[in-house]
């Protein structure tokens, strides 16, 4: 029988963990040089909002924006990826290459996969891990959904009209319930439009595990907080699997995540005073199981 439980409340800087919230406090770090001129980024504990971005003093980024008259940082966000496997982080880092200088011109629609797709192995994209329903699989690209996820972070922060976004079959490590995207080539994609009447530029880094986005215009957009409304949790289940090379007895190798119903709204401010609520419709999420190694 599932367990019915109604949370409302307000996330700015959180990630879920279990269900346990804990608040982003962003670092800042400055050892990285440039012409011996330090560059200060946010380095962030988890996934949230960020300003401080390493691509500031980039010769490729300044010439985007001034060619695009885009000088102001719309909305940065870091997502920092839990124990990526080695196909994912190959292809999460070849997709944000990709993702690198795309702009948007107004009332135009990006596309992920009609922009980055498709995730293919003569394109260089390797084997990775997917959600396939109640399951873990490998595809083509796997893990490309991180960038879906960071842009649509990105998107929602900066006021932009989303026109296709798919959350996971299962809760993801890395963001809250409802602020993931996924996307399949030929299937699922994640599109927004740009409801400016000024281009908008798109620039990406990964940099260990973290990977940045931020999006540039000619205004700063307005304040966005979230509101998600969480029911129906689910315990995750235990699989069990053997690996004769374990080491130890015993190894937690995916820890489970709760199934849940989310509905998912954002509040956004607007500088002359006007508040407005977008409903951003609801996610189901299939418990992620708890994955156990033995030996035998």
């Amino acid at each position: 029988m599932l367990k019915k439980r109604i949370i409302a409340f307000m996330i700015t800087f959180t990630l879920l963990l279990d269900f346990g919230y804990y608040i982003a406090e962003t670092k800042e770090i400055t050892d990285i040089k440039e012409e011996n001129v330090e560059i200060q980024i946010d380095v962030p504990d988890v996934s949230g909002p960020v300003k401080n971005l390493p691509w500031v003093r980039d010769e490729d980024f300044l010439k985007a924006q001034r060619e695009n008259n885009a000088y102001i940082l719309m909305a940065g966000f870091c997502s920092v990826l839990i124990d990526p496997l080695p196909g994912e982080s190959h292809n999460v880092n070849l997709a944000a290459k990709s993702a690198k200088g795309i702009v948007i011109p107004p009332g135009g629609i990006f596309s992920q996969n009609q922009l980055i797709g498709p995730y293919t192995s003569d394109r260089g994209y390797k084997m990775g891990t997917s959600f396939a329903g109640a399951n873990l699989v490998k595809t083509e690209g796997g893990g490309v959904c991180k960038i879906a996820t960071t842009l649509y972070n990105v998107a929602i922060l900066s006021d932009l009209e989303i026109l296709e976004r798919h959350n996971h079959s299962m809760p993801v490590n890395y963001v809250p319930y409802g602020q993931d995207a996924t996307v399949a080539y030929g299937h699922k994609d994640f599109r927004f439009k740009n409801t400016y009447d000024f281009p908008i530029l798109i620039w990406s880094e990964i940099i260990g595990h973290r990977l940045y986005m931020g999006i540039y215009g000619r205004k700063e957009a307005p304040n966005v907080e979230w509101v998600h409304e969480i029911t129906n949790l689910v315990d995750p289940p235990v699989y069990y699997r053997t690996n004769p090379d374990l080491e130890v007895e015993e190894k937690l190798v995916i820890k489970g995540i709760r199934g849940a119903t989310v509905r998912s709204k954002v509040i956004v401010r607007y500088g002359d005073g006007t508040v407005k609520v977008k409903d951003l419709g609801t996610s189901f999420y299939h418990p992620l199981p708890n994955v156990i190694e033995r030996r035998e």
